[in-house]
């Protein structure tokens, strides 16, 4: 997060306060990241509102740029403008879509989690960040380099928010069920494979000094466990990785990520692989 130096924030102009401002002056006032606001317009009807926002941000001491433009889509014009401007963070206010909508359609703001090649902040919430609780969830059963990578960037980037709000971090991890035919006896009863999973989560809490009041590990769907820990805590930010299915298989069944942002009632930051971001961001190049 510290190392950001450019965030594209999306404006809404038919929503009176932007949450997805809001947040980004939030970090942008601890990084001193430059701030690109972008409207999503075929139109371009829009530049007053842009003029405003902009001079109101330079009084208050940010770096600002503004942008209307259109690409076929909304999450492609995202995507294409954050490629121009080479922002490190997607911050966009998040609208549920409903359930028959997305029975029909891929909703806008899943397309944008798989294809962008930046971690992507999505607000649903007013609720300030100061004080609460930073949700951050992993996959510890995932232990190549890659997943592991991706936990650690997940946990760095929950530790900075909580510095930088003065929030508290605790971290989720779900575990299988047991199961008697397994072929390892760790996977044959529950205490083994809860000893197994804090075990491998030592070394990251050890890093990011995350006692073991703030670690729980459970057993269940991740999805499910995210979201009833986001609700119990009452999570500001919940923190989840996404390997950013695409095709029939993506379209069909989601991922975790994306059953997470409609069942969370906090604002969400999704992060990637470092070389599915170097793929995504191969394929934004070329598009």
């Amino acid at each position: 997060m510290q190392a950001i130096r450019s965030i594209l924030v999306v404006i809404e102009p038919e929503h009176s306060e932007s949450l997805a401002l809001k947040r980004a002056k939030l970090i942008a006032g601890v990084t001193g990241a430059h701030l690109h606001l972008l409207v999503c317009d075929k139109k371009h009807e829009h530049s007053a509102l842009l003029s405003l926002l902009k001079s109101g941000l330079q009084e208050d001491g940010y770096s600002v740029t503004t942008e209307q433009a259109w690409n076929d889509s909304l999450h492609e014009t995202i995507i294409d403008v954050q490629q121009a401007e080479g922002c490190g963070l997607v911050i966009k206010q998040h609208f549920a879509d409903s359930p028959l909508k997305k029975a029909l359609l891929t909703p806008a703001d899943w397309k944008l989690l798989r294809y962008c090649p930046t971690p992507v902040l999505l607000v649903k919430t007013s609720t300030p960040w100061a004080g609460k609780v930073v949700l951050a969830a992993i996959d510890v059963g995932n232990n190549d380099s890659e997943h592991q990578a991706l936990h650690n960037t997940i946990i760095d980037h929950g530790f900075q928010i909580a510095s930088l709000a003065k929030a508290q971090l605790h971290v989720i991890s779900a575990h299988p069920s047991p199961m008697l035919s397994a072929a390892d006896p760790t996977f044959q009863l529950k205490e083994t494979i809860e000893a197994r999973y804090r075990e491998q989560c030592k070394a990251f809490q050890a890093e990011f000094d995350v006692d073991d009041a703030h670690l729980h590990i459970e057993e269940g769907p991740a999805d499910v466990l995210i979201a009833h820990a986001a609700h119990k805590w009452q999570a500001a930010v919940t923190i989840i990785g996404t390997v950013a299915r695409t095709g029939i298989s993506g379209a069909l069944i989601g991922n975790t990520a994306e059953v997470v942002l409609d069942a969370v009632d906090s604002d969400v930051l999704v992060l990637k692989p470092q070389e599915l971001m170097d793929h995504l961001q191969e394929l934004a190049t070329k598009a």
